[in-house]
């Protein structure tokens, strides 16, 4: 049975979440705080391993328009990394908007300025899968 984890880098934080076990729909897991290059690639190695992951889907950042920002190159150095460190697929999937998506409803909950960094990245993240989920669906 297959089993996706997804990750929303940022630059000082990635947000991770997973599929329900019949990749239905995705679930925030936790927020990984940047800690350097190789430190990152080892955490998020483990932490697929950790939650079953058959394959990775990572949040590419595109411009609105869909054209490739600075961002976006730094973003594909660290998927790049992550593909030669996982033993499983890794799936780029578009971004746009996922985290405004995330503030929104953090936003529309209530939750604090101070609070919502610590969750937005995460909320982010299963965007980013729930797109992905709704894709093989088709």
């Amino acid at each position: 049975m297959e089993r996706y984890v997804a990750f929303d880098i940022g630059d000082k934080r990635i947000g991770v979440a997973v599929s329900d076990p019949f990749n239905t729909y995705a679930l925030p897991s936790e927020t990984y705080w940047r800690k350097g290059f190789e430190a990152d690639i080892a955490a998020l190695k483990k932490i697929a391993a950790e939650k079953g992951a058959t394959a990775v889907v990572c949040g590419l950042p595109v411009n609105f328009d869909g054209t490739e920002s600075v961002q976006t190159a730094k973003t594909r150095r660290f998927i790049e990394a992550l593909k030669a460190a996982l033993p499983m697929p890794v799936i780029c999937e578009d971004e746009r908007f996922t985290t405004q998506m995330a503030h929104e409803t953090l936003i529309g909950e209530g939750m604090r300025r101070e609070k919502r960094k610590n969750y937005v990245d995460a909320l982010a993240a299963a965007n980013i899968l729930d797109g992905y989920l709704s894709k093989l669906k088709k």
